[in-house]
């Protein structure tokens, strides 16, 4: 059974050891050290329980794939199949009537302070306090399809904040719809959901498909929403923390910089203000952070295996000879992919690599190996490039391409994204087609031989 809510999957992951409390006073500008401390030390969870307000904050709860697999109730093994699963069987919402939901419990309308709750200030060259766990639940103006995606949030007041969605986002592309159409965006920011939620955030889907419909296949269950009480969307029924807001496209101010995916900073820029317009949450409330910046943090890991499972499904749409796909957290996720398959004619790499280049991911490397490479293991797939390759045959350097967002190598960052192009490598490191080729050293049959003091050692 998928998990009901939030604090379900915090009580399993304390279950198995993966939840540390901290509960020596802790300020909200520290709490960027204590995440890194938590990296070094094994990527826990940590929840942080005297902060400096009345609310705990929860972080870490994406910061390792064993935390993604106890999130999917799988193994390593399976995880792929089932997120796979639950794409090609989509599972609609239930939508309640209104009342009752946990998360309105309390209804703020009035003197709202989003400062009550623990929003820290991860590092001292950050703009400001940050949200960055929060997902943003939008809808398409002409259309009503619902949205949901990572946003960041930075605080400027009690009841104002500012946020960074690029214009290629589906959050991006239905505030553009809304101004163009003369209506003002509302939507909604939750905070402490079924974690299936986050990850449903980053498959890669097309535009006009429902995100409850996707996270209900890959719960295996129906999401439940209620609706909100000053904007027309609904929520999951059971978050932590609602906040609904309203956004003014003719008034920006500077948000950032803030760390981003890539490891580095991406400077202030003029962004959309927003108003908060209600605060709903249950009684108290579990709060959540997320540290970002240089991998691999939380970020990269909660995009992996979505991004791996939806990108190996389109790839194999065209090429079905393509077994597993992975991309690196290290390289911001979607900035290095390799992608294992069997070649069935020469040439077909090249295919591949180009059509992974023209893809939403966009990524920078792509590397094509054989399926007796282990795409996730990097020392394999080194040895791959190092003795399957001659690079005057096997890498093709493709130039004035859209840019990956955000890539600080770019030659003049202030030009417009729209504006931005960039050059992307393949590499072909299968070996060549239709010739032969040296034998692998290597001693068969060893996965089934059996020595008992090892397996009692380990």
């Amino acid at each position: 059974m998928p998990f009901h809510d939030f604090r379900q999957f915090l009580d399993v992951m304390r279950q198995q050891g993966e939840l540390v409390d901290i509960n020596q006073p802790i300020t909200l500008t520290d709490v960027g050290k204590a995440l890194k401390h938590a990296y070094a030390k094994g990527r826990k969870a940590t929840r942080f329980n005297k902060n400096g307000t009345e609310f705990p904050l929860v972080c870490g709860v994406y910061s390792s794939r064993k935390h993604a697999l106890i999130a999917f109730e799988t193994d390593e093994k399976n995880v792929t199949q089932k997120v796979l699963d639950g794409l090609n069987n989509p599972i609609k919402p239930k939508i309640s009537n209104g009342g009752g939901a946990p998360c309105q419990e309390v209804v703020i309308t009035d003197d709202i302070d989003i400062r009550r709750f623990p929003i820290p200030t991860y590092s001292p060259k950050d703009g400001g306090p940050y949200i960055t766990p929060g997902i943003v639940v939008s809808k398409d103006p002409e259309t009503g399809v619902p949205d949901i995606g990572h946003y960041r949030f930075l605080i400027l007041d009690k009841d104002t904040v500012s946020f960074s969605a690029q214009p290629f986002h589906r959050f991006g592309k239905n505030l553009t719809k809304c101004q163009q159409m003369g209506v003002t965006p509302k939507a909604a920011l939750i905070i402490g959901v079924d974690p299936i939620l986050a990850y449903t955030c980053q498959v890669q889907v097309p535009d006009q498909t429902n995100d409850w419909e996707v996270a209900g296949g890959l719960r295996g269950a129906p999401v439940e929403l209620t609706p909100c009480k000053t904007c027309d969307v609904e929520v999951p029924a059971t978050s932590e923390v609602v906040i609904e807001f309203e956004v003014d496209m003719n008034n920006t101010v500077m948000e950032g910089p803030l760390g981003e995916y890539t490891g580095y900073y991406t400077p202030a820029s003029l962004k959309p203000v927003a108003k908060i317009t209600a605060i709903t949450h249950r009684k108290q409330p579990i709060f959540q952070g997320l540290l970002t910046g240089k991998p691999v943090t939380e970020n990269h890991i909660l995009k992996q295996i979505p991004f791996e499972a939806s990108f190996l499904r389109a790839l194999k749409a065209q090429f079905p000879t393509v077994v597993d796909v992975s991309v690196r957290a290290s390289a911001g996720v979607s900035f290095f992919v390799v992608i294992a398959m069997k070649p069935r004619f020469k040439g077909e790499p090249r295919q591949v690599i180009l059509n992974a280049m023209s893809s939403n991911i966009r990524p920078k490397w792509t590397v094509i190996v054989e399926p007796d490479i282990d795409v996730h293991n990097s020392a394999e797939v080194e040895w791959a490039m190092a003795f399957r390759t001659q690079p005057q045959e096997d890498v093709i350097i493709v130039g004035d391409i859209p840019a990956g967002p955000s890539d600080p190598s770019i030659d003049d960052p202030k030009v417009a994204r729209p504006m931005r192009t960039a050059s992307a490598i393949g590499v072909d490191a299968t070996r060549p087609f239709g010739k032969p080729f040296s034998e692998v050293a290597d001693v068969p049959g060893w996965e089934d031989f059996e020595v008992p003091e090892l397996d009692a050692w380990r």
